[in-house]
């Protein structure tokens, strides 16, 4: 061992012995426990071999039971003190207990491996669902994203646009958090107005740390997520896309202008096309248990993550349940009078058939709360040709105050659910039914 490492070890003890930190009364307690234990436990051991020949007398076995009593007692406050003082610093901001804490954090470690792919304000909503029950969730944003605070960094600092990556980390941090409603403030006047605190942040750590990938992992640290964020790819995209409006056929690039157009969207497409996935994202798709696509808008935020070529073949590759959720209510300038069906129809356009397993769709449409403007996506026509090739899941997905959205909790056990029916093995089958009665 050097100079070098014995000084670090020097300074690392002397620490312990501090004045003033509380950590030298919890040894010593810790030691006189055990000493007295000890004391106790000689004294029994003595007066086990006396009494085998000597008249049995109960006040002799007296004085070790207390010792050792007194003993544990000591040895089980000291070590509940150290516990206490020890984990301190990393529960300021917890408000549970020890033990709740521990059990929610381990519970929630072993969940399911989930992965949710899309982006703009579809794909929270199935993270707020799965994040009560697992930490193993990944979620997979697309990066074309050209319009609003996104657009404008990446226009002015040339970083990846951060607006769905925001989105999606303060949907798996704690809602309740003073950091994630400040990560998610919009600014609203002056050179800052319409930015948002979030994409301000993510820029300036992708700038500090050197990548952006850097910048998400300190991000979920700090905010300190059940699970994590991903880009669909690293490298600049846009999105283009042939739209027929106005009694003519467009090419529009830039997401922003796609919808913009209100037109029938008729091929869309990335460019470059041949971009690298990342490489995470990747690896989350091949060891999932679960794949969600959606919901989110179908052309702008779900499509351009299927189109990166990596994500696609990691689909087609994966051994995990993949379910297509599909969105409650219509969405001008994308799926104007689109059914179930569909969206189905354009994702085989462009995946294949065979990619989906489980559609997964709504099949209550309220009309409290649903205001003038909320166009529910309808059912499959019962005779058509989808029912043939998917298993579909027709369910109350609503969320009664904002009914154009799914109600987290309402996903959450549906999506548990069907994984429950479709596993394959007795301790999985186990391993969920614990989640879903907890």
């Amino acid at each position: 061992m050097n100079t070098g490492s014995r000084v670090s070890i020097s300074r690392s003890l002397a620490k312990w012995i501090t004045p003033g930190i509380g950590i030298k009364r919890w040894i010593l307690l810790l030691a006189l426990g055990i000493s007295i234990t000890a004391i106790g436990f000689a004294f029994f051991v003595l007066n086990l071999i006396v009494s085998q020949n000597t008249v049995y007398q109960p006040a002799n076995w007296l004085l070790p039971v207390i010792a050792i009593t007194l003993g544990l007692i000591l040895i089980s406050v000291s070590l509940f003190g150290y516990a206490r003082w020890l984990l301190m610093p990393y529960r300021k901001n917890q408000t549970a207990g020890i033990i709740d804490t521990a059990y929610t954090y381990n519970r929630r470690q072993k969940g399911v491996k989930v992965v949710a792919i899309g982006g703009g304000t579809g794909l929270p909503s199935i993270l707020r669902a799965l994040k009560p029950y697992t930490s193993n969730i990944t979620a997979i944003v697309t990066v074309a994203d050209d319009g609003g605070s996104s657009g404008k960094l990446r226009r002015e600092l040339g970083v990846l646009p951060p607006g769905d990556l925001r989105n999606n980390i303060a949907a798996l941090a704690d809602d309740e958090s003073l950091m994630t409603q400040l990560f998610q403030h919009r600014f609203n006047r002056g050179d800052l107005g319409g930015h948002a605190f979030g994409n301000l942040f993510i820029s300036a750590l992708a700038s500090v740390t050197g990548s952006l990938e850097s910048a998400l992992i300190e991000t979920a640290r700090v905010l300190n997520i059940q699970g994590r964020v991903f880009p669909a790819t690293m490298d600049e995209v846009d999105l283009v896309a042939r739209v027929y409006t106005g009694g003519k056929e467009v090419t529009i690039r830039g997401e922003s202008a796609i919808t913009a157009a209100r037109g029938r969207i008729e091929d869309i497409y990335l460019t470059p096309k041949d971009v690298t996935a990342f490489s995470g994202s990747v690896d989350a798709i091949l060891n999932a248990d679960i794949v969600a696509i959606g919901p989110g808008s179908l052309f702008t935020s779900i499509l351009p993550n299927l189109l990166v070529p990596g994500i696609h073949n990691a689909l087609r590759t994966t051994r995990a349940l993949r379910i297509y959720v599909c969105n409650i209510a219509t969405q001008p300038g994308e799926t104007e009078q689109f059914s179930v069906a569909d969206h189905v129809l354009a994702l085989e356009q462009y995946l294949g058939r065979g990619m989906i397993e489980v559609i997964l769709a709504n099949n209550a449409y309220p009309k409290e709360n649903a205001g003038k403007n909320t166009f529910y996506v309808m059912p499959i026509p019962q005779d058509h040709e989808i029912l043939q090739r998917y298993e579909v899941w027709m369910t109350d997905l609503v969320d009664e105050q904002r009914p154009w959205r799914h109600d987290p909790e309402k996903l959450a056990q549906v999506l548990l659910q069907h994984r429950q029916a479709n596993k394959q093995n007795g301790s999985d089958q186990k391993e969920l039914d614990s989640l879903i009665k907890t």
